[in-house]
């Protein structure tokens, strides 16, 4: 049963000394902080991550040399590079993938048009014609490259969000000529905005027939990404099997040998953003629960050093008749307001900071309500555990002592 009388007493405990409380729970403040902030900005991170990682499709999965998720680098060093004509046997080859796209490339160039050129660079991809449904993009504008661009080498770009508002401000870029790097292409298209990807402007891109982009710098050779798209959910397993047989075909990998290609499903990808972003919270986390400890001695001190300033009033509510039972309560309602207040305090900043992640990041807003909940709880223990003693001592005082002391 909570005695609210209680509860008065230790409020007007903790306001008679404001100062003394502010410095006590500002300890907690910042344990909890610290927590609260770790995990929200991981986890508004997380959220961002996997979102976009989602939004390329459940149904497609990549085949890579390396797999760029993994710590798996110095194993492949030797691997030979995945090439376009490979991406074109596998497509030949296989039944049930509903497409097989590619991308070569990917590095930045500057993009000009008429008297303007882009104040960030694009990322500049040459693909195929399955790149918009494999990589879950849609068009704004116009028309995406064609099997016909791709088989004639048309010097033709479909271009992002971003890059068309950079550079066509005023202007429908349809039909316009752009110049990407030192090369000239005819704008078929506008993607539809997308957003980042691990810190990469997605809608500042320029896709171009990838059969262009051999013509024009010779990566007949160069390593490209293939990633492939299955009917269905039902499908994907049986998809991803195949594609494996057919490039261990391909590669020519011997019977009993390791692949030397790596298969990575956004599922997998999600699983390992999870598992780094779930080893940073519990780091952040161990980090908030060192300082609450330190917090927590904090108000033991604070609390003893009380307990020798109010003998007196101590001896006095003794004299009327105050048993040892409610001196003990009034002290650890006084410590368990101390950590409240700092452990509410430090929610809310921490939520707040965390969410600058967000802003900045243009995600939803995150509020990790479980940290929350068990922080509360964190701080009630830490309350008990380093309020008792001197709540016990307090309840102790021998009530004749503790009136005839000065």
């Amino acid at each position: 049963m909570i005695n609210f009388e209680f509860i008065r007493l230790a409020w007007e405990a903790v306001r008679s000394h404001k100062l003394r409380s502010a410095l006590t729970l500002l300890g907690m403040v910042i344990g909890v902080f610290s927590i609260i902030v770790a995990v929200t900005a991981v986890k508004v991170i997380e959220s961002s991550a996997t979102s976009a990682v989602e939004s390329f499709g459940s149904t497609t999965f990549t085949i890579e040399r390396a797999d760029a998720f993994s710590s798996s680098g110095v194993r492949v060093r030797g691997r030979q590079p995945l090439t376009y004509d490979q991406m074109q046997e596998l497509a030949e080859r296989a039944v049930l993938p509903a497409a097989v796209s590619v991308a070569m490339g990917g590095w930045h160039v500057e993009a000009r048009y008429s008297d303007k050129k882009t104040e960030d660079v694009a990322m500049f991809i040459g693909t195929n014609e399955h790149f918009l449904g494999n990589n879950g993009f849609e068009m704004s504008r116009g028309r995406f490259l064609t099997e016909q661009d791709v088989h004639l080498s048309r010097p033709v770009t479909v271009i992002g969000h971003d890059l068309a508002d950079e550079l066509f401000p005023t202007v429908s870029p349809i039909g316009k000529d752009v110049i990407l790097g030192s090369d000239r292409f005819q704008v078929a298209g506008v993607l539809d905005e997308k957003g980042e990807m691990f810190g990469q402007n997605l809608d500042m891109i320029a896709l171009v027939p990838v059969t262009r982009m051999i013509m024009l710098y010779g990566g007949a050779n160069w390593d490209v990404e293939i990633k492939v798209r299955a009917a269905d959910l039902r499908v994907l397993d049986a998809t991803m099997e195949e594609a494996i047989g057919v490039m261990r075909v391909i590669r020519r990998v011997k019977p009993g040998e390791d692949n030397n290609f790596e298969i990575v499903s956004n599922e997998g990808i999600v699983s390992e953003i999870t598992n780094f972003t779930g080893a940073i919270a519990t780091g952040g986390a161990a980090i908030g629960l060192i300082t609450l400890l330190a917090a927590g001695i904090g108000i033991m001190n604070i609390m003893l050093v009380s307990v020798t300033e109010r003998t007196r009033e101590i001896g006095v509510r003794k004299a009327v008749g105050a048993r040892r039972r409610d001196i003990l309560r009034q002290f650890l309602y006084e410590a368990m307001f101390l950590c409240q207040i700092g452990g509410i305090v430090g929610i809310l900043l921490g939520a707040g900071g965390g969410n600058l992640v967000g802003f900045f990041a243009k995600t939803p807003f995150v509020f990790p309500w479980i940290w929350a909940f068990g922080a509360v709880a964190g701080v009630t223990a830490i309350a008990l555990v380093f309020g008792v003693y001197p709540a016990y001592k307090a309840a102790g005082l021998d009530p004749i002592e503790a009136l005839r002391h000065e």
